[in-house]
């Protein structure tokens, strides 16, 4: 991340702030930064609970049987129940279902990331960025004595098929806005993405 990118933040926001590359590869942030990314996040997100966005319909738009489930705007990530964010550890006796996922910090509540997956129980097996996102997240909470509470809910309801799973995960991303998704990345200029 650039320093020119710190423009996007009002100046009030970035006191204390410090523009340091670090080693891991992502910028530090000041306490006070965190809480206003946080919350600038935080309100966005409530007002698509509260009100999601219109959708313009045509007179000839079609209801088809089964396919009401496909809305994202009735799938609300926060009244899924909650797992812990290494449930992928624990001895399951299936490979799961086909899912769709999403990483909260419960604490605010803020969504951080949409996924999907074919097998909720292996999707986290192995080498996932957003592991390493969630890691300087958690790192930078603990550097300012700040608390979260991440956890990930999965919605067992998608799509066996990969491309209309994969439609609505990226639905979902759009209207939430989740900043670790590389899709939104510039527009909350997410400081957590970096690094290996």
């Amino acid at each position: 991340m650039s320093d020119d990118q710190l423009l996007l933040f009002p100046p009030e926001d970035l006191r204390g702030c410090r523009s340091v590359e670090r080693q891991e590869g992502f910028l530090e942030m000041g306490c006070a930064a965190l809480q206003s990314w946080k919350q600038r996040i935080f309100q966005y997100q409530r007002r698509v609970k509260i009100s999601p966005a219109a959708e313009q319909r045509t007179l000839f738009d079609a209801v088809v049987p089964g396919l009401a489930q496909l809305d994202p705007k009735c799938i609300n990530p926060f009244s899924l129940p909650q797992q812990n964010t290494e449930f992928w550890r624990w001895k399951a006796a299936d490979q799961g279902t086909a899912a769709l996922y999403f990483v909260i910090d419960y604490e605010l509540p803020i969504l951080l990331y949409v996924g999907e997956t074919v097998k909720s129980n292996q999707r986290w097996k192995g080498v996932h960025d957003c592991k390493r996102y969630l890691l300087n997240y958690r790192q930078a909470h603990y550097r300012h004595q700040l608390t979260s509470m991440l956890g990930i809910a999965f919605w067992a309801e998608a799509p066996v098929a990969t491309r209309p799973r994969q439609r609505l995960e990226s639905a979902l991303i759009e209207q939430w806005r989740s900043p670790f998704n590389k899709e939104n990345w510039d527009f909350w200029a997410t400081p957590f993405v970096g690094g290996k």
